[in-house]
């Protein structure tokens, strides 16, 4: 099995409203922001070649379905499909992909599951070949979403993921999909039902875990840090100890899907207690999994 993380659009979005309570004095030292208060984010995804004998894609990014008007808002970088020119550099077209996990149905994580916006064209999903991975009570969550955040989901995804045919709703922390291989840790903290997938090592020990919006980037790895888009930050703050705990425990990498500057890292933890990352790596081009 080879990994490789995979780019799809870029993002600029508002510093204050990433960091929550985070003061402007603090944050802007970790990540510088723009004259417009912004700073760069990524939508990274991650792909895995001979997983479970599959081609495997871990979320798919923003993508570019917004019409121009929404792509300035929503502060996109790229017009063009930047995930599908990604894939091709890694050898791969989105027809090629047998699954799709995804952590969660917000739009900087499944936009990418679309077709660039096209003048007078509804809305058209890819990957015409993958059984689309989500957890069920996400699955809930955006079929009915609380007024808070549904605006974060894209109203005619679900429908197009129903009519695909190709959809497997997880209970618990395997996917039929891909078995064993892959183990599900569920949070509430940033939405219901966000699904982290982690790719298990040999014995349970070392491997990767997508972190999604747990832990957006080596940043939010500080257990006080949350973001102001986040549902319950003290519920969050709890999910991301014991996770934590757990990932330096069986020695598990992270990978971050909106750190502009690192797609992985190893979890660290000082001699008072704060969590942090070591041996962080900025791309993956066909590395092995981590043991």
């Amino acid at each position: 099995m080879r990994l490789w993380s995979i780019l799809g659009n870029s993002q600029r979005l508002d510093g204050g409203a990433m960091f929550g309570n985070v003061p402007r004095a603090m944050w802007s030292q970790w990540i510088a922001p723009d004259e417009q208060h912004r700073i760069p984010l990524a939508c990274r995804a991650l792909l895995a070649k001979g997983l479970a004998g599959k081609t495997v894609l871990f979320e798919t990014g923003i993508g570019a379905f917004f019409e121009p008007k929404m792509r300035e808002r929503f502060g996109v970088v790229e017009p063009q499909h930047v995930l599908l020119d990604s894939l091709a550099e890694a050898g791969v077209s989105h027809e090629d992909v047998d699954v799709v996990v995804l952590s969660h149905l917000h739009f900087d994580h499944a936009g990418g599951l679309l077709a660039p916006w096209a003048e007078g064209q509804p809305p058209r999903l890819l990957f015409p070949n993958a059984t689309f991975v989500v957890g069920a009570a996400h699955w809930a969550r955006a079929k009915t979403p609380h007024p808070r955040d549904r605006a974060s989901f894209i109203p005619e995804l679900g429908a197009l993921l129903e009519a695909s045919g190709r959809l497997e709703v997880v209970e618990g922390d395997h996917s039929r999909a891909l078995g064993a291989a892959v183990r599900f840790h569920h949070s509430d903290g940033h939405t219901p039902g966000l699904m982290l997938a982690e790719i298990v090592g040999e014995g349970g020990q070392g491997g990767v875990v997508f972190c999604a919006d747990l832990i957006p980037g080596r940043p939010w790895v500080h257990l006080p840090v949350t973001m102001g888009y986040d549902r319950s930050p003290e519920t969050l703050i709890d999910e991301k100890r014991g996770f934590l705990d757990d990932m330096l425990k069986r020695d598990v990498r992270l990978y971050f899907t909106h750190d502009h500057g690192c797609a992985m890292a190893r979890v660290a933890r000082d001699d008072k207690g704060r969590y942090g990352t070591r041996e962080e790596l900025a791309v993956l081009a066909g590395e092995p999994l981590p043991h």
